[in-house]
């Protein structure tokens, strides 16, 4: 499960990063998986430390850096939507 969900999130932040839009993504979504991984590490941590830490590790990453181009794209969406407004309004 980490190594595929490893394999998915590059695919989804080029996504987020050349779309610049945050339009049908959840930054609840993205908030809850890294719980997940924060929870799989303190596990790892706690009662079995091994390397499957690093695959925790390299996935919360992705998921953090996903999350800031949400936020990034969002800002991008507001000025958008506000240029918009102001185009509309100037009519």
């Amino acid at each position: 499960m980490l190594i595929c969900f490893g394999f998915a999130w590059p695919f989804q932040i080029y996504h987020s990063y050349v779309s610049r839009t945050a339009k049908g993504k959840s930054a609840l979504f993205s908030y809850v998986v890294i719980i997940g991984y924060i929870s799989g590490i303190l596990h790892k941590v706690i009662y079995s430390m091994d390397l499957v830490i690093y695959l925790y590790i390299a996935d919360l990453t992705m998921v953090i850096i996903d999350l800031i181009l949400y936020y990034r794209n969002r800002a991008l969406d507001k000025a958008s939507d506000a240029e918009r407004q102001n185009a509309a309004s100037d009519r």
